[in-house]
């Protein structure tokens, strides 16, 4: 029996669908709505905090020839289905005519893309929390935090996993292709401004493509860069790359998790006569 059934939680895909909508749904509809309401505030929180020091500018680093309904379909804001719609319906791409950037678009865009990639594995932890039996808690590592983990530093969520070896592979080739594709690119593929869509998958890399771009974005080029256009699709591999670092990570993770389950809250101590 499907273990939604069994424990009468909800749909798993059906609390992960309603997470991905509207941050926090899918665990108000898991009947927690106090997490719920906490997961919506800090989610969208961190979307509107962005929008504000961007302006709603972030879709406008786009050059008019790649303008289109599904633009934002090919960025980490997708991850907040509600808030990006939004988003768009409110600022879409601009004007059409230049503006100045706000002093801190760079921060702002980068918030609104974490709040997207966040919102994925708050749906992650929906989908395990649907299928956690009510009454019982795991003794292994949630695999919603696993992705979390495996974002913030690739890798990391195989190491929490005990799968250490894979962890230092997974970092050693995510940061490796970014690394590689910023020495190529000469820092051109650190900035959203100028490489929209590859800004968009390297930012999955998570800190490797985020320490490089606080030190070394926005550089002029000052010359032709030879080997420009191999270092923009190596940074968004590594970016990519780490997607599927995810999806081992939750499904292994999962598994282990639901293995290993004990009562949330452990029998009272008898009290000897």
């Amino acid at each position: 029996m499907d273990a939604a059934q069994r424990t009468g939680r909800g749909d798993a895909n059906v609390a992960a669908a309603l997470t991905w909508v509207v941050p926090g749904a899918g665990h108000v509809y898991l009947g927690a709505p106090i997490f719920g309401i906490a997961a919506f505030l800090v989610v969208t929180g961190l979307y509107v905090l962005g929008i504000r020091l961007s302006g709603g500018m972030a879709f406008e680093f786009l050059q008019t020839d790649l303008r289109s309904l599904i633009a934002p379909v090919l960025t980490p804001e997708v991850g907040n289905l509600s808030a990006v719609i939004w988003h768009m319906r409110t600022y879409g791409f601009g004007p059409p005519f230049p503006r100045p950037w706000p002093e801190h678009i760079e921060l702002g865009t980068f918030l609104t893309a974490a709040s997207g990639v966040l919102n994925v594995c708050l749906a992650c932890k929906a989908h395990f929390d649907a299928r956690l039996p009510r009454g019982m808690r795991s003794t292994r590592p949630a695999p919603g935090l696993l992705v979390l983990a495996g974002w913030v530093l690739p890798g990391l969520g195989h190491w929490l996993q005990g799968r250490r070896l894979r962890g230092v592979l997974v970092f050693s080739c995510v940061a490796g292709f970014v690394a590689l594709g910023t020495a190529l690119a000469q820092g051109a593929n650190l900035d959203r401004e100028r490489h929209f869509y590859y800004w968009s998958a390297q930012f999955l890399a998570g800190s490797p493509a985020w320490i490089l771009e606080a030190f070394w974005g926005g550089e002029l080029v000052r010359s032709d860069l030879r080997y420009g256009d191999a270092g923009l699709a190596f940074g968004a591999v590594g970016g990519l790359l780490n997607i599927l670092a995810w999806l081992d990570v939750y499904g292994s993770g999962e598994r282990e998790a639901l293995a290993h389950l004990e009562p949330a809250e452990p029998p009272a101590a008898r009290v000897p006569a």
